[in-house]
């Protein structure tokens, strides 16, 4: 049998990886009796871990967030650090990192207390204010969508289109995708009783409700190639088109899911993009930091006039890019 210790360590794990427990499942879990199970709830009340419990038939254990951090031996500062870490984490294009910082930062900021969630989204939305390319989501949003696709708990939700009209939706949560300058949220609308791709920064209030739904199988091999092939039949605002000085496979890298290269020349490359903003175009251009041969269409050209009389140094005399002229060439 468990030490007491151990059997602790292993109900706080459950404890963090389902949002509600039965008495009954946590008892045949941990192969415990429930008078036993209610003194280690206590014994980690006592520790600061805020367990919740309910009685009646929708009744059981929750861990929910409490007046204090529980003994992780950190400070109040440290946690919001934390949880600020894992959110840019989580936008890191590092294998396997996406998921696991999602995981981590939902089970994080469950445990905050509400005057820490607030700083640290204060904090994470100064820290991304000056960089204009991420799209602003609140913390909030993020880790309550992220905790309802991982307890597979339906969410309502208040949606706003391209157009800015905004409507109610009831969504079965099922991937969180960070995609160049933004998040996605793939999930199952009841609504309209298909797929959907939600925009994080256009979702508002989202709401956990206590109904739960079972797995579906995604309509692609992964959610990465769902939300591009689902791009891929929206109509763009703007067709663009580049030649640059670098080889394809250092184009291709940089580009990845969000155009098209082919090799062009012995160390040129052509690339494709369609695109409703072509400030995004533009910021993949900045990224490849090499000579730009032709583009297209007219509007980019101005754009990266302008981007690169920002980017001059003020002990420069010569631009740091091609002129206006050249790139028209």
């Amino acid at each position: 049998m468990a030490s007491t210790g151990e059997r602790m360590l292993e109900l706080l794990g459950l404890l963090q990886a389902r949002q509600r427990w039965t008495g009954d499942d946590l008892a045949e879990r941990l192969e415990i009796s429930h008078r036993t199970l209610r003194r280690d709830v206590e014994r980690l009340r006592n520790l600061g871990y805020p367990v919740n419990a309910t009685r009646g038939l929708a009744g059981g254990y929750q861990l929910g967030p409490g007046g204090r951090l529980p003994p992780l031996l950190l400070t109040d500062s440290e946690a919001v650090a934390i949880a600020i870490g894992l959110r840019h984490a989580a936008n890191q294009p590092i294998g396997g990192m996406t998921d696991a910082a999602i995981g981590a930062l939902a089970k994080v900021t469950q445990l905050l207390p509400p005057q820490l969630r607030s700083q640290a989204e204060a904090v994470a939305t100064a820290m991304s204010a000056p960089t204009q390319t991420a799209a602003d989501v609140a913390l909030e949003t993020l880790t309550t969508i992220a905790r309802a696709s991982r307890d597979g708990q339906r969410l309502r939700l208040a949606y706003r289109d391209r157009a800015g009209e905004t409507t109610d939706r009831t969504v079965e949560p099922h991937h969180l995708v960070p995609l160049g300058p933004r998040w996605y949220l793939i999930g199952w609308d009841l609504d309209r009783d298909d797929w959907r791709t939600f925009r994080l920064d256009r979702i508002d209030e989202p709401q956990p409700t206590n109904q739960t739904f079972g797995p579906k199988s995604l309509p692609a091999s992964d959610p990465v190639t769902y939300i591009t092939e689902s791009f891929a039949v929206i109509p763009a605002t703007y067709h663009v088109e580049a030649v640059v000085e670098a080889p394809l496979q250092t184009v291709q890298n940089i580009l990845g899911p969000w155009g098209t290269a082919s090799e062009e020349g012995p160390t040129t490359t052509r690339l494709t993009m369609d695109v409703d903003d072509l400030s995004w175009a533009v910021m993949m251009l900045a990224a490849l930091n090499v000579d730009i041969h032709h583009t297209e269409p007219a509007e980019m050209r101005t754009l990266l006039q302008q981007l690169a009389g920002h980017l001059r140094g003020p002990t420069t005399d010569r631009p740091l890019h091609r002129s206006a002229s050249e790139w028209s060439a």
